[in-house]
Order: C-alpha cells, then structure tokens, then sequence
C-alpha cells in the first residue's frame, strides 16, 4: 500500500498539475490514497513577485476546488486546504465548508514560500485555532526563503503541542541536515519524503526511527508520470523509493514511511 501525503491540482506558476493526470498516475503507479491541495492559491511566484489580483482565485473557490475533486473521489482523494495566508486566512465562508466536509479534510497546507508569511507568525494564530477545533494537522513546505526554513514550523509546533506538524521536503535544495536534526526535537514534528534523497531519509530513520517520515511526492508537478520521470526523460526520484529503497531498509519501516505514518497521523481509513 502507498499513501502520497503532498499531491497537487490546479494550473498555476507554470504547473499544469490536473485532476485527471493524479487520478491517471495513481492507477498507473499504484497509490492507494493522495492528499491533495491546489496550487491555486499561491499568492507570490518563484521569484518573489506578487501574483496579478486576476490571475488569482479566492481562498474559497480554491478550498470548493479542492473538495469538489476529494467528494467525486472520496476513497482515493483527501481535501488538504492550501491557505492564502498573507492576503485572506479562513472567513466564515471557509469555516462552513469546512464544518460541511469535514469527512473528506485532512490537514490544512501551508506555502511559506508562495504566501511569505513565516509558520510562527503572529497572523497563523486563527489558523491553528481552527486546526485544533477539528483536530487538523498541519503541512507546510519548507526551503527557498527565509519564510519557509523549517525551523519557523518547529516554532509552530513547539508553541502549539495539540497539533501535529509535518516539514514537507525537509528543507528542500539543502542537505536536509536542519530539519532532520529538528525531527528528533517535538514529538508532534514529522518530515515527508517530498524531493529529498533516499540518503537523506536514511539518515532520518537511523536517527529518530521510521515513525517520523511521510511519503510525498508533489504528483503530477513534472506532469502525469512524475512517479516514473522528470518530465525531461532522467528516472524520477520516486523510482528509487518504489523499488532500491525498500531493499534498504525492514520491512516495517518501509510500511511505516509508506502508508502506516500517514493513516495514523491523519487518521485515513481505506477499504481494501
């Protein structure tokens, strides 16, 4: 069984991520369950820039995306709301759809690096009250900008002990060496697997155990066959997960990685 904890939708910053490519690559590769935020809501692009007023979609017509996608597809797809988190944050709206839908909810998606707000910003507040509420964890991405460095989102967690927080790519283009050492820290921290090198989550599990560790992928970023290429033809990182990487490690803790951390850290239950 494989759970993906960090699948996108959504056509956005250069990313044709569509619905149909998850729902293709997962019955091509053999995923069980995705979690899946929309791109949509990304508020600044790669380098910073503020994303034009028309190009962008309301934090609610992203979250009614999401859920229209998770609700066609209730036992392949889990809702993980991306949040707006510098211009809008949950209204009323929002919190309806959520008490609504609340079946189909996984966890809220943080972008610190698309919404340049930092996880231990002041402004975050009403977001984990509401995580709380309705026993949400939360993911965030970290890596590229000061915003998004994991050691803001371990601040997070050590400020808020009733939620579970998950470091999506652990740090993504550095060595992973701060988030791994963070990992060991909070017992409500987690990392994913999210563009990080086997050798990397090696160290992880040698360090602080299998119990720790996601797996995440970003599908269908590089296009509908993420799993298998990077879309220039070069063997997709993934591959090496499927296949060299259980070979490296028991088989327990390869089931741990790959699905029985994600059911239990956001409480999934499939029908097998």
């Amino acid at each position: 069984m494989i759970i993906d904890t960090h699948v996108h939708i959504g056509q956005c910053i250069g990313f044709d991520m569509r619905p149909e490519f998850v729902l293709y690559s997962m019955e091509k590769y053999h995923i069980d369950f995705s979690l899946v935020s929309d791109g949509e809501a990304a508020e600044f692009d790669h380098q910073g820039r503020p994303i034009p007023a028309e190009l962008q979609k309301s934090q609610n017509q992203v979250f009614r995306d999401t859920l229209r996608f998770a609700r066609e597809n209730p036992d392949k797809i889990g809702a993980v709301p991306w949040l707006k988190c510098y211009s809008e944050l949950p209204d009323d709206e929002f919190k309806s759809l959520l008490k609504e839908n609340r079946d189909i909810v996984y966890a809220f998606k943080l972008h610190p690096f698309h919404s340049f707000v930092a996880p231990d910003d002041e402004r975050m507040e009403p977001v984990y009250r509401l995580a709380a509420e309705y026993a949400l964890p939360i993911v965030s991405h970290t890596g590229g900008r000061e915003e998004a460095r994991s050691i803001h989102l371990y601040h997070a967690a050590k400020k808020h002990p009733e939620l579970d927080f998950v470091m999506v790519h652990m740090d993504l283009g550095t060595d992973n060496s701060e988030a791994i050492e963070l990992l060991g820290k909070l017992p409500n921290l987690y990392g994913d697997t999210t563009w990080v090198p086997i050798e990397s989550t090696l160290k992880a599990i040698e360090r602080w155990g299998s119990e720790k560790i996601l797996f995440g992928s970003d599908n269908p970023i590089d296009g509908k066959d993420t799993y298998l290429d990077n879309g220039k033809g070069e063997r997709s990182l993934y591959q090496a997960y499927f296949n060299e990487f259980r070979e490296m490690i028991s088989p327990r803790d390869y089931e741990n990685i790959m699905y029985r951390n994600a059911q239990k850290l956001f409480r999934i239950e499939l029908r097998k």
